[in-house]
C-alpha cells in the first residue's frame, strides 16, 4: 500500500493497494477513476467549492445529487479544494504525494498554469502515473482547443456513420466518446502500474498516459480509414444496418415492439430463412455468402419485416431462438432492470441512495464489468456527498489549511 494511504475495505480486489487522485469533472476522467475504484482502488475526487462536479446537477430529477453523479463516482471519496488558490494547490500536492495515479481531464496546460503540472507531480511523488484526458490530446495543432465528446465524436468520423442516410447525423443516447476515452484511460493507468511493478530500480521518470476523446472514437471505427485508403470507399449512414453485413437489422413486430436479428453468418442465414418460411431464399445460391446478401439486402429485409409484422415480439423471438438464430428484444430501462441474465450475473444491483426523499431509497445500479474468474464484483457505495471526506483525507496527509 502507498505510504500515507487509507487502508482499503476491499483487500481482496486487485487494485486494493492503489491510491488515485482524481482532478477534473464531467464524464471521461471520472469514468476512468470509477473503473479503478470498482476494482478496489481508493479514489480521492477533488471537487470545487460550492457546486462540486457539474454532473451532480445533470439529469437531476429530485434532491441535490443526480443518479448520473452517483453512477460515475461510486466508491470514491470527495474532497473540496479550490485549485485556483495557493492553499488548495498545496493541499492537492500533499495528497498527490501519497498517490500512485493522478487522473485529470482539464484542457491541456491547465495543470501547468496552476503549478501542478507533470514535473511538479513527479518531484512530489517520483514515479507517479499521470493520466491526462482531453479532447484532442496534449500535443498537435488542435490540442489547446476546448471540446466535449459530442465534438470529438464528429471529429473522429464516428458521427457520420450514425443515423439514417436521408437525414443528418445523430448522436447515440449516451456519452459514448467520454466513456470509451475513460476505458482507455483506465487501461493505460493499469498498464503503467504493471510496467512500474516490473521495474526493480528507482521509480523515476515520466509515466504519462495521454488520452484524446477523438482518438478514442477513431480507434472504434474498425476499417473505416483502411477501406478509404485502399479502395476509396467512403462509408455512409445506414440506419440499423452495418456496411457489408446482411441481414442484420431491427424489425418491428405486430405489438409495436422491436427486435434485432443478426442472421449474417452463412449457416445461420439458411436457418433464418427457413424459420421465417422462405426456403426459396435459404436455397438461393446468390445469397449463400455475405457479398450476395449485401447486394440484395433490401429484398431480404423486406421478407423479414413482413414476417415480424404479423407476429408478436415474444413469438418471433421464440421461433428464431428455436432455430438457433441470434436475436433479442430491443429493451427499455424497465426491461433491463428485471432481465434474468443481467440479474443472474449481478449486473443489476440494489444500492441504498439518497434520492431527495426523507429517507434513502433502494435504487438499481449497473454492475461491475468484467467478471474476474467466477466472481462478479460488488457495486461500491454511490457517489459521495460534496466534501464528505475532506477532513479525513487531509488529516491522512498531515497538517493542512482549514477548508471548512
Amino acid at each position: 500500500m502507498t505510504e500515507g494511504s487509507t487502508p482499503d475495505t476491499h483487500p481482496d480486489l486487485p487494485l486494493s493497494e492503489v491510491r488515485v487522485l482524481e482532478l477534473g469533472n464531467y464524464i471521461a476522467g471520472p469514468t476512468a477513476s470509477r473503473l479503478l475504484a470498482d476494482f478496489g482502488a481508493e479514489v480521492i475526487k477533488i471537487e470545487r467549492p460550492g457546486t462540486g462536479d457539474e454532473t451532480r446537477s445533470w439529469r437531476l430529477y429530485k434532491g441535490d445529487t443526480s443518479m448520473l453523479f452517483h453512477t460515475l463516482n461510486r466508491g470514491k471519496k470527495s474532497v473540496v479544494l479550490d485549485l485556483r488558490t495557493e492553499e488548495g494547490r498545496r493541499d492537492v500536492l500533499r495528497i498527490a504525494a501519497s498517490c500512485d495515479i493522478v487522473v485529470e481531464n482539464f484542457r491541456p496546460g491547465t495543470l501547468e498554469k496552476w503549478g501542478i503540472g507533470p514535473d511538479v507531480l513527479e518531484a512530489t511523488r517520483p514515479g507517479i502515473i499521470l493520466v491526462r484526458v482531453s479532447a484532442y490530446g496534449q500535443s498537435g495543432p488542435l490540442s489547446a482547443r476546448p471540446g466535449f465528446a459530442a465534438v470529438s465524436e464528429a471529429h473522429s468520423g464516428f458521427r457520420e456513420l450514425v443515423g439514417d442516410p436521408d437525414r443528418p447525423p445523430v448522436r447515440v443516447g449516451v456519452s459514448i466518446g467520454d466513456t470509451i476515452a475513460g476505458l482507455y484511460a483506465a487501461f493505460g493507468a493499469v498498464m503503467e502500474l504493471y510496467r512500474r511493478g516490473l521495474s526493480s530500480g528507482p521509480q523515476t521518470g515520466s509515466r504519462t498516459v495521454d488520452v484524446a476523446l477523438g482518438e478514442s472514437m477513431l480507434s472504434m471505427l474498425e476499417s473505416l480509414v483502411p477501406d478509404y485508403s485502399a479502395y476509396g470507399v467512403e462509408r455512409t449512414r445506414l440506419g440499423g444496418r452495418m456496411e457489408g453485413i446482411a441481414p442484420s437489422n431491427a424489425y418491428v413486430c405486430s405489438d409495436g415492439l422491436s427486435i434485432v436479428v443478426a442472421g449474417n453468418g452463412d449457416a445461420i442465414f439458411t436457418r433464418y430463412m427457413l424459420a421465417i418460411g422462405r426456403p426459396d431464399l435459404a436455397s438461393d445460391e446468390e445469397l449463400a455468402t455475405g457479398p450476395g446478401r449485401w447486394a440484395r439486402r433490401d429484398e431480404i429485409d423486406d421478407a423479414i419485416g413482413e414476417w415480424t409484422a404479423i407476429r408478436t415480439r415474444d413469438y418471433a423471438l421464440r421461433e428464431l431462438g428455436a432455430a438457433d438464430v441470434p436475436c433479442g428484444a430491443i429493451n427499455t430501462a424497465a426491461d433491463v432492470s428485471v432481465d434474468p441474465q443481467f440479474v443472474a450475473r449481478r449486473m443489476i444491483e440494489t444500492v441504498s441512495v439518497d434520492t431527495g426523499d426523507d429517507e434513502a431509497s433502494d435504487v438499481l445500479f449497473t454492475g461491475v464489468v468484467p467478471v474476474l474468474g467466477e466472481r462478479t464484483g460488488r457495486v461500491r457505495p454511490p457517489g459521495p456527498a460534496l466534501g464528505q471526506h475532506t477532513t479525513e483525507v487531509l488529516d491522512s496527509v498531515g497538517e493542512h489549511t482549514d477548508h471548512a
